[in-house]
C-alpha cells in the first residue's frame, strides 16, 4: 500500500454567473458556466504517525485559521466516515491566488478528498465525494469533476457542456480579494438584478465559435466588485485593448481573464498588464488529476 500521493489541483473560471434567487436558508441560487484552467495547485499527502500536519509552499502563504481552512476541513470529514482518525501530512504548494475567484480553496479540498480515498482505501465513489465537498463549500462538487460545466442550484447541479473551442486565457489580479458575503450582500441591495448570461455562452460552446463565445462571457457581480475594487474594471478595459476577444471577471472577483485565440496576443497582453498576479493558461478537462 502506497504511502504517499500527489495530486494537481485545477483552478476555474465562470464563462458565465447569473444570480438568481435568494432562498431561505441565505444561499444565492446561480446559473453558471465553470471551466477548469492550467493553473492548478500541487497537493502532496502522505501517511503520518498521528493527526493532521499542513505544510505551505512558500511558507509565508496565508490561508487562514487552521479550522476554516478547507483540506483541514475534507480531513475532518472523511474521519468522520472513516470513523477514526486518519494519520497525514499534507503539503501545499499555492499556485492559485487567493481571494481571486478562481476556486482555489474548493480545488485544494477536492484534491484532498480524492487523494484521501486513495491512500487510505476508503472506497468512495465520485458521487460519494461530491457530496461530501458540497459540506466544504459550493464549488467543491465541480472542483471533483471539472472540465466543462453548466452548474445551477447553489452549484451543486452539474450537467456536463461541450468542450470549449482552443483559445488561451490570461488572468490578472489586483492585490485586494473580495469577501464573498459582502459581494453578494450588496448585490441584493441593488434595484436592478441580473443578465442572462448562460444561456448564449452555452449556445456558442454548442456552436463551437470562440467569438460567440468570448462575446457571450458575464458576471451580474462584476459590477459590485469593481465599485469595491477598481482595478477589476481597470484591468478587464486593459485585457480587451490589448487584443483579447472577450473579458470578464470570475466568481466574485477579483481576478479578471481575457480570452485569446493565440499565444503571442497573450504574450503581448501579460507583459502590458501591470497587476501583483498577472499568468497565462488554458482549459483543461480535468478538476483533479493524480500525478
Amino acid at each position: 500500500m502506497t504511502g504517499k500521493v500527489s495530486l494537481r489541483a485545477f483552478a476555474k473560471v465562470n464563462y458565465a454567473l447569473e444570480v438568481r434567487r435568494l432562498r431561505d436558508d441565505g444561499y444565492h441560487e446561480i446559473s453558471s458556466v465553470l471551466q477548469s484552467i492550467s493553473l492548478a495547485d500541487e497537493v502532496e499527502i502522505e501517511r503520518s504517525e498521528g493527526g493532521f500536519e499542513l505544510r505551505l509552499k512558500p511558507e509565508e502563504t496565508e490561508v487562514g485559521p487552521l479550522e476554516q481552512n478547507t483540506i483541514y476541513k475534507a480531513w475532518r470529514l472523511l474521519c468522520g466516515l472513516a470513523g477514526a482518525e486518519i494519520p497525514v501530512r499534507v503539503r501545499l504548494r499555492k499556485n492559485i491566488p487567493a481571494g481571486a475567484g478562481l476556486g482555489g480553496g474548493s480545488a485544494d479540498a477536492a484534491a484532498t478528498l480524492v487523494g484521501l480515498n486513495e491512500l487510505f482505501g476508503l472506497g468512495l465513489s465520485v458521487e460519494e465525494l461530491r457530496g461530501v465537498g458540497a459540506k466544504i463549500g459550493a464549488d467543491v462538487p465541480f472542483a471533483l469533476v471539472g472540465g466543462t460545466v453548466l452548474a445551477e442550484g447553489v452549484g451543486e447541479i452539474l450537467n456536463p457542456l461541450p468542450t470549449p473551442p482552443a483559445h488561451r486565457f490570461l488572468i490578472a489580479k489586483p492585490e485586494r480579494g473580495a469577501d464573498t458575503g459582502e459581494i453578494y450582500r450588496t448585490y441584493d441591495e441593488r434595484p436592478v438584478k441580473g443578465t442572462l448570461f448562460a444561456d448564449p455562452v452555452v449556445a456558442a460552446l454548442s456552436s463551437g465559435s470562440l467569438a460567440e463565445l468570448a462575446g457571450a462571457v458575464g458576471n451580474d457581480l462584476e459590477p459590485v466588485t469593481s465599485e469595491l475594487v477598481p482595478e477589476v474594471g481597470t484591468y478587464k478595459r486593459e485585457m480587451l485593448q490589448a487584443g483579447a476577444l472577450g473579458a470578464a471577471m470570475t466568481g466574485t472577483g477579483t481576478a479578471v481573464y481575457g480570452l485569446f485565440d493565440a499565444d503571442d496576443r497573450t504574450a503581448t497582453a501579460e507583459a502590458s498588464l501591470r497587476a501583483p498576479f498577472v499568468g497565462a493558461c488554458e482549459p483543461v478537462g480535468d478538476g483533479v488529476v493524480m500525478l
